[in-house]
């Protein structure tokens, strides 16, 4: 499943660095469908396109890259995002998290890093340089704590499995690897989740996270 070619768009204004992300893809198997150097472009020709991952640095000389992670995961199919950034600044990870980023990877990380990283965005799931995934739980942690948030009432009851699924879900782990931690089958993980969001009334893991986040259902993150 993880060796299925993917449509994927490479935005960046250095096209050096552009060229070099489109080459490593295509040499993996996929598909580049298109490439931009400027945000703008990059949303108009994504609708013609339609990748299924964008790669997006944040730096682009005309509209941000949170702006173009937030009109292409808005946009109609959905685009997922990988933002691939030399910025690993606590406000510019969670600004793509909270425009629709599915993932955040540093230019740093390696290209097998890279290429997982792209095949996981593609499947929803929520992916992060290591590092940055306590980091981004951490910030919307504070974020939840608002008083507004902290209403409690009504809120949907988990099992307990369903919600150590959750707090596994939050750490950024795999269902594969969570499968391995809970000593359960890849079928019975995704079953967990399945049920979890239908109970939360979300769409993803991306929002499932989210929410594990604002419940403070991560607490435990840098924990065994």
């Amino acid at each position: 499943m993880s060796d299925v070619p993917l449509r994927v768009m490479v935005v960046d204004d250095h096209p050096m660095w552009r060229d070099a992300v489109a080459r490593d893809l295509t040499e993996a198997g996929h598909e580049v469908v298109a490439t931009a150097g400027e945000g703008r472009a990059a949303v108009r020709v994504a609708a013609a396109a339609r990748p299924q991952v964008a790669v997006v640095d944040l730096r682009l000389p005309d509209i941000s890259g949170v702006e173009v992670t937030r009109r292409l995961a808005a946009a109609d199919p959905p685009v997922r995002v990988l933002v691939l950034s030399a910025s690993g600044e606590q406000e510019d990870v969670l600004e793509a998290v909270k425009a629709g980023a599915t993932g955040y990877l540093l230019k740093s990380a390696a290209r097998e890093e890279f290429l997982e990283a792209v095949r996981r965005t593609a499947t929803g799931d929520a992916v992060f340089t290591p590092g940055l995934a306590g980091l981004v739980l951490g910030e919307f942690r504070r974020l939840a704590a608002a008083p507004a948030r902290d209403s409690g009432d009504g809120a949907p009851r988990l099992t307990e499995r369903e919600t150590e699924v959750l707090r596994l879900v939050a750490k950024g782990l795999t269902y594969k690897q969570i499968a391995q931690r809970l000593v359960l089958s890849h079928r019975t993980v995704q079953n967990h989740v399945q049920n979890t969001l239908g109970k939360l009334q979300l769409h993803n893991r991306v929002e499932l996270v989210r929410y594990a986040i604002e419940k403070g259902l991560d607490d435990d993150l840098g924990k065994g």
